[in-house]
């Protein structure tokens, strides 16, 4: 899978994953002592979504481009940190979408600090010129993996690790899940947001058992499914480890994956799943 994110920004994928990096973050402030946001594979930033790249695909059109619409209350209680995120950028710009360095950066107050590491030389230009006069937030041109393991645990010990590799290797799921586990040993109080795309679901059953057996209880995986066909060619749906999760966290994505699921699926499918990591152990076959 290549995933240069210039051609899916703003896509159902995109919508899910940063619904709920905007809840963590919203957690992380309501206490007042400062936290560490760290990105490992954080892209160019910012997105336009009416350059070649978004034109190409227009994924966008089936992600955000189908949020005008309110959702029941509920839902949009929980829904409007990003979307004031997006309504602030859109009044600068009408055509641009977010990356998670500028959500992340959205939500950070005077004490707190982030780190956006990105390998790929271009998008990391970008990336730096973003942040170049931010005092809060800088911008590292390292590879994701390398950087995950050297910059934690941060100074401020409360904080989260988002990690949304490329998955341009074979294997890189199962990596996911093994660099996670190590890096929640040298952090253990660190939430650590770990996504993934989902072309057949049962991909998914070994690294989330790897993370259980590194997390016990204190992990969810959170998948939104917006197609059933399990075509190898196309992105079928898309998911979230989550370790340490805020422990309201679990509550939230019950309300919110079964009405994103409805939203955003292709024809008349959708599907949401939103379980303990745990359970992952009890699904795997003996040997």
């Amino acid at each position: 899978m290549n995933y240069r994110h210039a051609f899916h920004a703003g896509n159902f994928a995109d919508v899910m994953k940063h619904v709920f990096l905007v809840r963590i973050l919203v957690h992380l402030q309501r206490k007042q002592t400062p936290f560490r946001v760290i990105d490992t594979h954080a892209g160019s930033g910012l997105y336009d979504l009416t350059a070649e790249e978004a034109e190409r695909t227009r994924e966008w059109r089936e992600g955000v481009g189908r949020l005008d619409e309110p959702f029941a209350p509920a839902v949009e209680e929980l829904i409007a940190p990003y979307r004031a995120i997006l309504a602030k950028l859109h009044g600068r710009d009408p055509s641009a979408y977010p990356g998670s360095p500028f959500i992340a950066r959205e939500l950070l107050r005077r004490q707190d600090r982030a780190i956006f590491v990105e390998l790929h030389r271009a998008d990391y230009a970008a990336l730096a010129r973003h942040f170049a006069r931010d005092r809060l937030a800088k911008a590292l041109h390292l590879d994701g993996w390398t950087a995950l393991h050297a910059l934690v645990p941060p100074k401020e010990r409360r904080g989260l690790a988002l990690i949304d590799p490329p998955y341009e290797e074979p294997g890189e799921l199962t990596r996911l899940a093994a660099e996670m586990a190590k890096a929640l040993r040298k952090w253990p109080t660190g939430i650590f947001m770990g996504w993934y795309p989902i072309k057949d679901p049962a991909d998914v059953e070994r690294p989330a058992a790897m993370l259980a057996e590194a997390a016990g209880h204190k992990g969810l995986r959170l998948e939104l499914m917006i197609d059933a066909s399990a075509a190898p060619e196309r992105l079928n749906g898309c998911g979230i480890f989550v370790l340490n999760p805020p422990w309201i966290l679990s509550e939230e994505a019950e309300l919110i994956l079964p009405a994103l699921a409805e939203r955003l699926a292709r024809a008349s499918f959708g599907a949401f799943r939103c379980e303990p990591l745990a359970a992952a152990i009890d699904s795997q076959p003996p040997g």
